[in-house]
């Protein structure tokens, strides 16, 4: 048997999980900050569920991990957090108040390409807002985007645009309305594919030659050339996408964070249960190529799970821990061990287990040599660990009711009694 992590699981070791408790400890307090509270979801869903919204050539369908259990139900991992809340907003609606902000920090599964910052076990971070329209709520969002990767430390920029005003601009170039998924798919790679080989895939879903040049016409304007030509326009779909474009650009001009924000009418997002404004982010130092969070207004997916005829006005963002990790291991350097004081008995066992205890009292963290290493043996160990402080306790500490507390970075020791330790701060 080889041992080995299915291709796109990893392992992370402690220093990895330092970084990456460090980003979700900022993630969960600005989460916090903006009055979300959490909640918990299971990974396993039914497939039916978790494929409803697509057509079959979606990447999302096909990056689906799908198992059956010994009932031979058909089942799949969730690919993302969104539906796994949509369906606990159906199941709990009776008991929740509206507008209801949630949060969850939890794993999620894709079988697709693994590359940097995309792996296929990896943990996204989401937070969602059920019962507010509009835009208003959305800058918020953004403005909480903003807020968390300034923390971090992350130079970013955020693209965004109206699915409406997407849908809009392929209806209004003669596109049957069947086809907009697949189109919207496609589009959504427009800048990633050359000209010829984007041509070439929508004449594979059927589009003429007259319905591509439209589509390139139109989403090759800005959106000032598009406000100009649809001012009259009669298409309901545009008028809204321009409308829900410009109230969120007046929102984020007024936040001043609209030089971190701009609009791409070419941006989609891969799922098709967005039903407004979708966003995404971009490291600007290009450490990763792809999005580093994300988000979007999804208004019917809730309602379609419960099959009633109520709205449920809901938008959300999503961070991805793996990308943001790949950014930061290697901008911080932090060994410093989680441990703060390391304890060697000198045949004092049970006293420095009492002391250990009168530490962790006070809220510090604590570790106790165990192995009889001799003294310089465990000095080294704490140096390598990044373990700050050192107490060594013989019998004369105990029979002097003092002990020493060695400072490993700077080489300083500080005598303090036993018995004052419960006011002793670092």
């Amino acid at each position: 048997m080889k041992i080995q992590n299915v291709k796109g699981g990893y392992d992370f070791g402690p220093k990895e999980q330092k970084i990456r408790d460090y980003i979700n400890s900022i993630i969960i307090k600005n989460f916090k900050e903006y009055g979300f509270n959490s909640i918990e979801t299971p990974i396993l869903c039914y497939y039916n569920m978790l494929n409803d919204k697509y057509d079959e050539n979606n990447d999302i369908v096909k990056e689906i991990y799908r198992l059956t259990d010994q009932g031979n139900r058909d089942l799949g991992l969730r690919y993302d957090l969104t539906v796994s809340f949509a369906k606990f907003i159906a199941l709990n609606k009776n008991n929740i108040t509206f507008p209801f902000k949630r949060y969850e920090i939890a794993k999620v599964f894709r079988d697709g390409p693994v590359k940097v910052g995309r792996d296929r076990e990896f943990t996204q971070c989401d937070a969602d807002v059920v019962g507010i329209e509009g835009q208003y709520i959305e800058a918020e969002l953004l403005s909480l985007f903003v807020k968390n990767f300034k923390e971090l430390n992350i130079d970013i920029y955020i693209k965004y645009n109206s699915r409406n005003l997407m849908t809009g601009l392929i209806l209004e170039s003669g596109i049957d309305e069947n086809l907009v998924p697949s189109v919207t798919t496609i589009l959504d790679k427009k800048d990633k594919l050359p000209l010829s080989e984007f041509k070439e895939t929508l004449k594979e879903i059927g589009l003429s030659n007259n319905q591509i040049n439209n589509l390139n016409k139109y989403f090759n304007l800005s959106l000032n050339e598009l406000k100009g030509t649809f001012i009259n326009t009669s298409n309901d779909k545009i008028v809204l996408g321009l409308e829900e474009v410009d109230k969120l650009n007046y929102y984020l001009s007024k936040l001043e964070i609209d030089d971190i924000c701009k609009s791409d009418i070419k941006l989609a997002r891969g799922q098709n249960y967005y039903t407004g404004n979708v966003f995404e982010v971009y490291d600007k130092k290009q450490r990763v190529t792809g999005s580093i969070a994300a988000g979007g207004r999804y208004d019917k997916m809730i309602g379609n799970f419960i099959g009633d005829d109520e709205k449920y006005p809901t938008v959300g963002i999503s961070f991805g821990l793996s990308t943001i990790y790949e950014i930061l291991k290697n901008e911080i350097s932090d060994n410093e061990s989680n441990t703060e004081f390391y304890i060697i008995p000198m045949n004092t066992e049970i006293e420095s287990l009492k002391i250990a205890n009168i530490l962790r009292s006070k809220g510090y963290s604590v570790e106790i040599e165990m192995n009889n290493r001799k003294l310089k043996k465990s000095l080294d160990y704490a140096n390598k660990q990044g373990i700050r402080y050192v107490i060594i306790i013989g019998s004369d500490e105990i029979e002097n009711n003092q002990i020493t507390i060695k400072n490993m970075k700077t080489g300083n020791n500080s005598a303090i009694k036993i018995s004052e330790l419960n006011d002793y701060k670092i």
